[in-house]
């Protein structure tokens, strides 16, 4: 049975912070002497793997690997698996997310030279020798109808690992979420204009500015769950900066119909509660991009104020409702 298969329910959870968070923080004068922050994750044998975004004074992104064999506390590799060498990604590799799909790793992440976010494609069959296909969307704005760029812009891409109706698919976006369809997990085709979302900030609510892919997905009981990176509240200040209050959310889709969003919690299953959520580079962010089934036990790990990396753990034995039971 493929590991998207966990018989879990939408929603997923809950979730409770790890009380040893953070499990990661910058160190040394080295690449990663700055800042420390949203993890891809994924299970390899009897460990868990993060690729995790980090970078020194200078904010230019690298990705790195580290292993745990319980989840929690992890052993960190000294250099860097993934670094910028082309011109789309010059000032940076950032946010990744990963698939593994008949022995190949297929890791999405975003490329960014300072004007341009783009959504990249790298593969690989051993995590440190990887072969870049570039940025995967042309002409397409993620944010085309919540706060139109007017160039090429989109993030946060995650692959299904198995085929749906014939086709592989991503769904892809922040501002809004989109779908795309391959045939050979290298070329991507968006099924709609970036002017039609296939779901979109919800007004009122704790997302109502903006909605971001999160984790890789995760086929449940009662439909295919995504978890969202934020639902984020930005507050333009008078002097021209801006707050932000990134959560996280959850929608799970019809996989008999793939374009077609189902439900979506009504309410954020993390937030920003304590002082390193609160306190970073961009202060208020909770970022969850991995999400693993281990032992038993459900990790999802998330940047805070993309400074430090931290994790929140789900026992099924423990759900909603729990307190009921007892």
């Amino acid at each position: 049975m493929h590991t998207m298969f966990s018989g879990a329910t939408f929603p997923l959870g809950p979730f409770v912070p790890y009380e040893g968070n953070p499990i990661l923080r910058p160190r040394g004068g080295s690449w990663e002497s700055a800042n420390l922050y949203n993890p891809a994750a994924l299970v390899d044998g009897d460990e868990v793997i993060l690729l995790y975004r980090a970078h020194a004074d200078d904010i230019v992104s690298h990705v790195g690997l580290a292993r745990s064999r319980d989840g929690l506390h992890f052993e960190r590799e000294e250099e860097p698996i993934l670094s910028p060498s082309e011109d789309y990604e010059l000032f940076g590799v950032e946010d990744p997310r990963i698939a593994l799909i008949d022995g190949t790793y297929y890791l999405t992440y975003t490329g960014w030279d300072r004007r341009s976010a783009q959504l990249c494609l790298a593969t690989s069959t051993d995590l440190r020798t990887w072969t870049k296909h570039g940025p995967l969307f042309e002409d397409f704005d993620t944010f085309a109808t919540v706060d139109p760029r007017g160039f090429n812009w989109s993030k946060a891409g995650v692959i299904v690992p198995v085929r749906m109706h014939g086709k592989w698919w991503m769904y892809f976006g922040e501002g809004a979420i989109y779908w795309a369809t391959s045939d050979d997990l290298v070329h991507w085709t968006p099924g709609t204009p970036d002017t039609e979302p296939m779901y979109s900030p919800t007004p009122g609510s704790f997302d109502e500015d903006l909605v971001e892919i999160g984790t890789s997905p995760v086929l449940t009981d009662n439909g295919l769950l995504l978890m969202l990176t934020n639902g984020a509240t930005r507050t333009v200040n008078p002097d021209g900066t801006v707050d932000v209050d990134y959560r996280c959310g959850q929608v799970v889709i019809d996989p008999d119909d793939p374009t077609t969003v189902l439900a979506r919690m009504q309410v954020p299953w993390l937030a920003p509660q304590t002082f390193e959520d609160l306190n970073g580079l961009v202060s208020n962010v909770t970022f969850v991009e991995g999400l693993v089934k281990f032992k038993g036990t459900w990790f999802a790990y998330y940047g805070q104020s993309d400074t430090t990396l931290a994790v929140a753990v789900h026992d099924p034995a423990q759900p909603w409702g729990a307190s009921l039971r007892d």
